[in-house]
């Protein structure tokens, strides 16, 4: 009896933790940046090592953020972005214009399901292929428009970041595990 009821508890223990972590779960509520800033995270290019502080404070300089960035050592960083759903468009904007320039630039947008609403990420190599989408230069340019309000900046994020349905795998077109639906 005992050993049903303890293997029944780790069974709905298991459920909870698994509804827990799901990506349709990660939708924190997005409070003002005045209460819970942006975290700025990821590389910026080696070339700009002596420069560091003075780009750090070029991240922070719209106020509302807390950056910690490293220099990447190995020359450039990876062309990836990732911004989080609660960013305000104004910061995101500045966000990705630091990047353009600091970092080996912008292809790929990492999809907002998986990381936190009031987080970015610049030149980042923490997420694998499959959670991310290439993007153009036209479609980079698109999402630093300034006519965009915060919501028509996300909507577009959202649109240019959904993942493709499939993935190369050992030759082979593989449907991608990691697509958001």
């Amino acid at each position: 009896m005992k050993k049903n009821r303890a293997a029944w508890i780790a069974g709905l223990s298991m459920w909870a933790i698994l509804f827990a972590v799901s990506p349709a779960w990660a939708g924190d509520e997005c409070l003002p940046v005045e209460e819970k800033p942006i975290k700025v995270e990821g590389w910026i290019s080696k070339k700009f090592k002596k420069e560091r502080k003075q780009i750090f404070k070029e991240f922070g300089a719209l106020g509302y953020t807390r950056v910690r960035l490293r220099v990447f050592p190995m020359g450039d960083t990876a062309k990836v972005v990732g911004i989080g759903r609660c960013v305000p468009a104004y910061l995101a904007r500045h966000i990705l214009k630091m990047a353009l320039t600091y970092t080996a630039g912008v292809d790929s947008l990492v999809n907002q399901a998986f990381i936190s609403g009031h987080w970015t990420g610049i030149g980042t190599t923490m997420f694998d292929e499959p959670s991310q989408q290439k993007v153009d230069e036209a479609q980079v340019k698109a999402l630093l428009n300034p006519d965009l309000s915060t919501d028509e900046f996300h909507a577009l994020y959202q649109k240019l970041s959904v993942q493709d349905e499939t993935v190369p795998y050992f030759g082979l077109d593989r449907p991608n595990a990691k697509r958001v639906e």
